[in-house]
């Protein structure tokens, strides 16, 4: 029961620190990833909010391979974009009030913190191991159906994503290349703190049962 705890833990605080870091980039006005890209285009020409299109297009996602496998939609996939959604419309109306990066130096710096905080906010999210992501699964399911690596995959869907975001106006710039090119080593960075912390709070826990046992 305290493991399940933990790992609920682990998967809203990843959700809360990755929204927080998306947020941060679409406010860099520098670009986003391919993704959020798309999201903010939607957004740009049919209304709603970004964390709307969060839900539509990973509940879309969901569908496609749900029908791509040919087995029943993973619903339960459906509260990380639920989640995703309603924190990045927290965090941009939140930053919208307080950030506004006008010259260069301080768009790059937004961009980059956002890109940081976003790499964190995954790599504990991954540790809960919880609620499949959408696109992690339609990356999956991409690599299964054509026999590509993972690598390729993840590549090929990120060149979709962001052809739509083009033809829908989305922020695409100098960030969404940053970002495609740095923010997996930072993932992986940040991967590895998290499970040694994440070890060490088990390590403690076995501790403490052992003494009460004593």
């Amino acid at each position: 029961m305290k493991r399940m705890f933990q790992r609920a833990t682990y998967y809203i605080l990843g959700i809360i620190v990755l929204t927080l870091g998306i947020a941060l980039t679409i406010q860099s006005h520098m670009g986003t990833s391919p993704f959020d890209a798309l999201l903010v285009g939607l957004y740009r020409t049919f209304g709603l909010t970004i964390g709307s299109w969060e839900i539509v297009v990973g509940f879309s996602m969901i569908l496609f391979n749900a029908i791509a496998e040919r087995r029943i939609p993973e619903l339960i996939a459906l509260a990380t974009s639920l989640l995703t959604g309603a924190f990045i419309d927290v965090w941009v109306f939140t930053i919208n009030n307080w950030i506004h990066p006008q010259v260069f130096s301080m768009q790059m710096l937004c961009l980059l913190a956002g890109m940081v905080i976003s790499a964190l906010g995954i790599s504990i999210n991954l540790q809960a191991d919880f609620a499949p992501n959408p696109f992690d699964r339609t990356m999956l399911v991409v690599t299964k159906m054509t026999g590509w690596n993972v690598g390729f995959s993840r590549a090929v869907i990120s060149v979709v994503l962001v052809t739509a975001a083009f033809f829908f106006g989305g922020a695409i710039g100098i960030g969404t290349l940053i970002i495609a090119l740095f923010s997996g080593t930072i993932i992986h960075f940040f991967m590895a703190y998290v499970q040694k912390l994440d070890q060490k709070i088990a390590s403690h826990d076995l501790s403490s049962k052992e003494a009460v046992r004593r």
